[in-house]
């Protein structure tokens, strides 16, 4: 990856004259949006459609991309499908860990779509990363439920367990000290009954004690079943005991897996 300066994201160029700072200037200290002022060189060329003969795409990436792309009916003259736009980025990081610009890239060969449109999506939602974020990620909540039941010290608990920094932690996320851990705060994971409560490599678990964070991030070092007597995926069905047919449900997959 390589960042372009803020100055009109251009290389080597002063800033335009209108975007210039005026003099006195005095910051209000509001909160600095990386995506405003840090931008991505992709791989290749980005408002062309990569040949999938020229990409490397590893064959069980573009077999699933596939997959999803067959899922949606929408397709134009060309034969591009955008609408798997979400599912097939997040294929891709899955198996490099952040929306890296190779995968982009391959994604978009096998979509028949440009990286440039991938690269918009991805940069658009909070839970595609567009740089490294370690190997598992813990997104803790701390909306107003999971607040008030100590979401905030929950946190600060998962950042003491593993080095990340707890200001950045709280904005956007942190990676631990060895960068394989991701802390994340976020406002709201729809699980209040389970306040306070995280999503651990996107299984719910809670309620959560701080003294929980330590043992969480030992086992996700050791490779691990995490906390499995505090898992969502652990409690009864609301209607009762039946069990589900869905391979969804019995795999312990989500849909885009």
């Amino acid at each position: 990856m390589t960042t372009i300066p803020p100055e009109d994201f251009t290389q080597g160029e002063p800033a335009a004259e209108e975007n210039r700072r005026p003099e006195g200037f005095r910051s209000p200290g509001l909160p600095v949006d990386p995506a405003n002022t840090t931008g991505r060189l992709p791989e290749g060329d980005p408002q062309s459609i990569p040949d999938l003969a020229e990409v490397d795409c590893p064959d069980d990436l573009r077999e699933h991309i596939e997959k999803l792309v067959a899922k949606y009916p929408d397709r134009d003259s060309k034969d591009i499908h955008r609408s798997a736009a979400i599912p097939a980025l997040w294929a891709v990081q899955r198996r490099y860990g952040w929306c890296t610009p190779e995968g982009i890239r391959q994604a978009a060969a096998v979509m028949r779509v440009t990286p440039a449109y991938l690269e918009s999506v991805a940069s658009f939602y909070d839970l595609l990363r567009t740089e490294p974020a370690g190997k598992h990620q813990v997104l803790v909540c701390t909306n107003i439920s999971c607040w008030m039941r100590g979401g905030d010290e929950l946190l600060q608990s998962f950042c003491a367990a593993t080095g990340a920094d707890p200001e950045e932690a709280a904005h956007g996320g942190a990676l631990s000290a060895d960068g394989e851990i991701l802390v994340s705060g976020f406002e709201c994971l729809g699980a209040c009954d389970l306040a306070p409560m995280a999503s651990i490599d996107e299984r719910y678990f809670g309620p959560l004690a701080n003294e929980d964070a330590e043992t969480v991030v030992g086992q996700l070092r050791g490779g691990d079943e995490v906390l499995p007597e505090k898992s969502l995926a652990a409690r009864g069905l609301a209607g009762g005991g039946a069990e589900s047919s869905d391979p969804r449900v019995t795999s312990g997959k989500g849909p885009n897996r």
